[in-house]
């Protein structure tokens, strides 16, 4: 009886050694995941807008450069022309380092602008002016181009 009690004990202990490597393993496949192997970082100058008429050209403070109209509570973002060069482009989406949010690429911003992302803040202006101008990284997807190319050269 002895050495059967002894037997389960050291079962159960293998058990679960096992299933702490198991768990263990699991993890570092998630901090590998292929969903974000394919994301570039970028640091930038992010600010704030909003839909009103002397931050905006156009009759239409709504009305966004690709066409799009602007709603308050989307969560979108312009994004400077140079940007479009890296393989950003319209309705692709972003994430900001701090922000939990994901944003999704509604509008551009004017030739001047570099290395550059507006948050869209609806109407609340107060809110965009305490948001204020900081320096910060961004979260993109690689354009599929570079993904083919890194992929051919392995």
């Amino acid at each position: 009886m002895n050495s059967i009690s002894i037997s389960i004990k050291t079962c159960c202990q293998f058990l679960f050694l096992s299933l702490g490597l198991f768990a263990c393993n699991s993890s570092a496949k998630k901090v590998t995941d292929k969903s974000t192997e394919n994301w570039d970082t970028l640091k930038v100058t992010v600010s704030a807008f909003n839909s009103v008429q002397y931050q905006t050209a156009g009759s239409d403070p709504n009305l966004a450069a690709w066409g799009d109209t602007l709603k308050p509570g989307m969560n979108a973002v312009a994004i400077s022309r140079d940007l479009i060069g890296l393989g950003i482009n319209h309705n692709d989406e972003i994430k900001i380092a701090g922000l939990d949010s994901v944003f999704v690429v509604k509008d551009k911003m004017h030739y001047r602008w570099k290395k550059r992302v507006d948050i869209y803040m609806g109407n609340d202006i107060e809110r965009a002016k305490n948001f204020g101008k900081k320096k910060l990284e961004i979260y993109y997807k690689k354009p599929e181009d570079s993904t083919k190319a890194e992929v051919a050269s392995e």
